[in-house]
């Protein structure tokens, strides 16, 4: 069609520049994040050795990790209950249940969790990191659960008929058969799971309580007050970060096609 690439170039200047100018200030000397005063590693530098920055950046990837580990695990079953049996009453609604932290506005589950969540401090007086384990558990199960369901959908189920035919029992023959060919989705899901849960805001804003600052809503907070290309240097390392993890993200796929 006449102009579409001359608008698709424009949306994806809109896009990326804002990212690429930001990643080409966190090299600047300067204090400034608008004037180039030089080349420099000063910032990144500066973030390694930021006791605080240190500490987020530990938090993140301990509640990222769990919280990826639980909501794969718990998509897989999901997973299995609504792809490896005869289609059943209801089946549509559960699809719906799952899949809805993808519809709502992440806002909403972020209040849902804190209404919920200070409830049980109040009862349990409990106020640890088990909290934001369980929120980021919560958000990020569709997310794991949608390629590990897609990737169920696409196997042969005579294979695990065939696998009972040998006498294998269903524990074994899904050990055996069915797990190792879902392993590229459950790969595809974790790995999804982990980059939502380590670059949330909303909803860790939410739930944390003092002290329990993850790396973006370090970022956040110190966006509020000041902004160095500090900030920049940051953001970069989050954002190769999360375009690693992406990029094997579709190379599992790939794969597993």
């Amino acid at each position: 069609m006449p102009g579409f690439v001359a608008i698709a170039i424009a949306t994806f200047l809109v896009l990326y520049a804002p990212i690429v100018t930001l990643v080409i200030y966190s090299f600047n000397s300067g204090m400034s994040v608008a004037m180039w005063e030089g080349f420099s590693w000063r910032w990144y530098q500066a973030a390694m050795q930021n006791q605080q920055i240190q500490d987020a950046a530990l938090r993140s990837v301990i509640v990222a990790t769990f919280a990826s580990v639980f909501a794969t695990v718990l998509a897989t079953m999901a997973a299995l209950g609504t792809t490896r049996v005869r289609p059943f009453r209801g089946q549509t609604a559960i699809y719906a249940l799952i899949n809805q932290p993808l519809m709502v506005p992440e806002i909403v589950t972020g209040v849902a969790l804190l209404i919920v969540f200070a409830t049980v401090k109040q009862a349990t007086g409990y106020s640890g990191l088990g909290y934001l384990v369980l929120a980021h558990t919560a958000f990020c199960i569709p997310f794991a659960y949608l390629p590990i369901r897609a990737r169920l959908e696409g196997l042969d189920r005579s294979l695990e008929t065939a696998a009972a035919d040998l006498y294998a029992t269903p524990w074994r023959a899904f050990r055996r058969v069915t797990l190792p060919l879902m392993m590229p989705g459950i790969v595809a899901g974790a790995m999804l799971a982990f980059v939502i849960s380590l670059d949330d805001v909303v909803i860790t804003e939410f739930v944390k309580s003092a002290g329990q600052d993850t790396l973006p809503t370090y970022m956040l907070g110190q966006l509020r007050r000041a902004v160095t290309p500090e900030i920049n240097a940051i953001s970069t390392v989050l954002l190769f970060i999360s375009v690693a993890i992406v990029s094997a993200f579709f190379v599992v796929n790939r794969k597993k096609a």
